[in-house]
């Protein structure tokens, strides 16, 4: 998904942004709080906020993202473990809390609870008609068979599965995908939407381009049943 991180420290921001980029996500950095506040009002599907920043804290840029009603996740990072600073962050609207240092591994797992719970979801398994994804291995399964995918398109697939029948347009799809630096376009959008479709055959749904609005999934009706053979009227006699 795509994530917003807010670190000041260029070699834990680095590392965190290659390992969350590993997995699949789509991570924007930025080390200056002021800068931060300027992207609040941007797309992100979660936001991972260290409190110690230049100019405007982590705690400050919190508050102004809740005060303008935003409900995107935040997790919080911090070298302090002190509960005071736990409880003021949850109780500014932070989602959930991480001392430094941590383990990648716990930063995974704490980032998919919070992209699940926005989402309504349960467990890391997402199903879409016959099609099943699991966030955390980022694999898929169509009938219970495993489809060779490529990190993105999982994430694609993820997107636009995770909400059958809404338009994505190719701008919105570009941004969660891909950072500046990957410099894509419209086309690359194009010839992810296309290796998917070819990979999904037999899939209970298809994704539609709408021209001039973008793509949609779409789930396919049941098979309606066989009609019963007609009785012929001789044979009621």
């Amino acid at each position: 998904m795509r994530i917003l991180l807010v670190e000041d420290t260029a070699d834990v921001a680095e590392a965190i942004v290659s390992h969350l980029a590993r997995i699949g996500h789509t991570v924007e950095w930025e080390s200056h709080g002021g800068h931060a506040a300027r992207r609040l009002g941007e797309a992100f599907d979660l936001l991972i906020l260290d409190v110690m920043l230049p100019q405007t804290d982590g705690f400050a840029l919190l508050e102004q993202l809740r005060a303008r009603g935003q409900h995107t996740p935040v997790l919080m990072l911090t070298a302090c473990g002190e509960i005071e600073e736990r409880v003021r962050a949850l109780d500014l609207g932070a989602d959930d809390y991480l001392v430094k240092p941590f383990d990648f591994r716990e930063l995974e797992a704490r980032i998919r609870v919070l992209l699940r719970r926005s989402g309504g979801e349960s467990t890391n398994l997402l199903h879409c008609a016959n099609l099943c994804i699991d966030r955390k291995s980022r694999t898929a399964t169509l009938d219970g068979q495993p489809i060779e995918l490529t990190r993105r398109e999982v994430t694609l697939l993820e997107i636009i599965a995770a909400r059958p029948g809404r338009i994505f347009n190719k701008d919105e799809l570009m941004d969660r995908l891909f950072t500046v630096d990957d410099t894509p376009n419209a086309n690359t959008v194009e010839q992810y939407v296309a290796r998917l479709r070819k990979k999904l055959a037999g899939a209970a749904f298809e994704i539609r381009t709408l021209r001039g609005l973008g793509y949609q999934l779409v789930l396919q009706p049941p098979a309606a049943a066989e009609p019963a053979a007609s009785t012929p009227a001789a044979a009621l006699h």
